[in-house]
């Protein structure tokens, strides 16, 4: 068997592979994890999406421990501003669509809609993110009840059997020290250094890692997780890399950390994405600051611009904050795992921050390692198979992304208009032709598991409003009795919900004076 696995690379995705591997094997390997006291994480990733729970799960650790350490809050939505008209918005919520008579709610929603808002005619999310709202009560009680049983075994992505409501915001950095702290307890060698360069033997494998103060680190598995330098698959090894740039061509951000009084301005359990001239404005909720960032499109808008336009938007608060620019790698590596080194996190690709998939990525490829986890015959199949998940997840979650600029209905500048123009990934013409005449369901999204289900889609196109949508004619020889049922049921539960939940600010300050 394999022992000695190399992590190069610390920050969120060094640290969530070095504790992962531990949790899943314990002793029977050894991990090293070296990473450089001057290279510094680019830490912008403090939104999530709600699988990432069965990550804590799978490592045992309680909410009520790690949240109040890492300034973690609850996240049951994304809240889309603008991208329809100024002055619009909108939520994308962690909750399946309920179904009446064999058709989602939405779809009747479509046919005679309740109001202009679907996504609080259909859906809980919405009111409790317009009213503060924590999805558990003060006793620790998760509003939908039986979701917020723990399993007895450890859970991962494949047991995602319901529609969990809620992620979580977080201090990145925060938690890579608290990952760190887990991981070092239970055995992890962390080396403090600078890798000086990469040392293949004569097949091109990895034999070895130079480090400047540390000697030689040998391994038999190296884990790239060096960030966009991708030092080891794509410097050492040349693996080629594929752009999405042609259809997302987003590819900087500057971003701030806000102190903020957040007893007084709330926290609203949802990201904020704040469509701009040249991209959108991510606003994130920690216990103590909000994080926030400009994500753009360099071919549209300066760095200094864009610096300036973050500003005005965050106000005074934002006047002493120190401004972190990032040139970001859009795309993927045509493999991520090549002879014995596995890249992780931005070495392996990355998708543009709109619905928090990069700590997502993370999460599928350590999964996924631990399920293909070779041993000394290193088997080419488990390299091939891994490949072509994590390709399916990278590539479903571009086209994803692709459908928020497509089908936005804001036109009002080049940026936008080119966003109905730009280059569809395969496929994905044909499918937004079908949705405008029946609305996205399992058999019509992007066929491979990418983390989103179809009622994600439908929430995106309901809401962006750019594609002219139709609803199934069967609807109107229906009796429609059962769906009024319905949409009086949501607005009942999410009226007594509102009236009887906790605010986050209320629930999380519990935590932190109990911790």
């Amino acid at each position: 068997m394999l022992k000695n696995v190399v992590v190069v690379g610390g920050g969120t995705a060094g640290w969530m592979t070095a504790s992962y591997l531990t949790a899943a094997f314990g002793d029977r390997i050894d991990v090293t994890l070296v990473e450089s006291k001057r290279v510094g994480a680019i830490g912008v990733g403090e939104a999530t999406f709600s699988t990432v729970r069965h990550f804590f799960e799978y490592l045992g650790l309680e909410e009520k421990e790690w949240m109040p350490a890492c300034n973690a809050t609850y996240k049951l939505a994304i809240r889309f501003e603008n991208w329809r008209e100024p002055g619009h918005h909108f939520y994308h919520p962690f909750e399946r669509q309920r179904v009446v008579d064999g058709f989602p709610l939405t779809d009747w929603w479509l046919r005679d809609p309740k109001s202009d808002r679907f996504d609080k005619d259909c859906f809980l999310v919405g009111t409790l993110c317009d009213d503060l709202k924590s999805p558990r009560q003060m006793n620790g009680e998760l509003f939908e009840g039986g979701l917020g049983q723990r399993s007895t075994y450890r859970t991962t992505l494949s047991e995602q059997t319901t529609q969990f409501p809620y992620a979580y915001h977080f201090d990145a950095t925060l938690v890579a020290n608290y990952l760190r702290d887990y991981a070092v307890a239970r055995g992890v060698k962390h080396v403090l250094d600078d890798v000086q360069d990469v040392t293949l033997d004569d097949r091109g494998w990895i034999s070895h890692v130079v480090t400047k103060d540390s000697g030689n680190l040998t391994g038999d598995l190296f884990i790239d997780c060096t960030g966009f330098r991708s030092l080891l698959l794509g410097k050492a090894l040349g693996e080629p890399f594929q752009s999405y740039q042609d259809s997302l061509p987003n590819d900087s951000a500057v971003a701030l950390r806000v102190p903020q009084d957040m007893e007084n301005r709330g926290l609203r359990p949802c990201t904020t994405a704040t469509a701009q001239d040249a991209g959108w404005i991510w606003t994130i909720p920690l216990f103590d600051r909000i994080g926030t960032g400009y994500v753009y499109a360099g071919d549209y808008i300066s760095p200094e611009e864009a610096e300036r336009t973050l500003r005005a938007f965050v106000g005074p608060a934002a006047e002493h904050a120190d401004a972190n620019h990032i040139k970001m790698r859009i795309g993927r590596s045509e493999r991520h795992w090549v002879n014995n080194c596995v890249a992780v996190g931005l070495s392996s690709g990355f998708v543009e921050p709109l619905e928090s998939t990069g700590i997502f990525f993370i999460q599928h490829a350590i999964e996924q390692l631990v399920k293909h986890f070779p041993d000394e015959r290193w088997d080419d199949g488990l390299r091939k198979s891994y490949n072509k998940l994590v390709n399916n997840v990278m590539d479903g979650v571009r086209e994803f992304l692709v459908v928020h600029y497509y089908a936005a209905k804001r036109q009002d500048n080049r940026y936008w208009q080119d966003t109905k123009t730009r280059p569809l990934p395969d496929g994905l013409a044909e499918r937004l032709e079908r949705w405008q005449t029946r609305l996205p369901d399992a058999e019509s999204v992007f066929p491979h598991y990418h983390g989103f289900e179809a009622y994600s889609y439908v929430c995106m196109l309901l809401g962006l409003g750019g594609l002219d949508l139709k609803s199934s004619p069967a609807l109107g020889l229906m009796d429609t009795a059962s769906a009024r049922h319905e949409f009086k049921l949501v607005g009942e539960q999410a009226a007594e919900l509102a009236r009887t939940l906790p605010t986050q600010y209320e629930y999380f300050a519990q935590l932190h004076r109990a911790r």
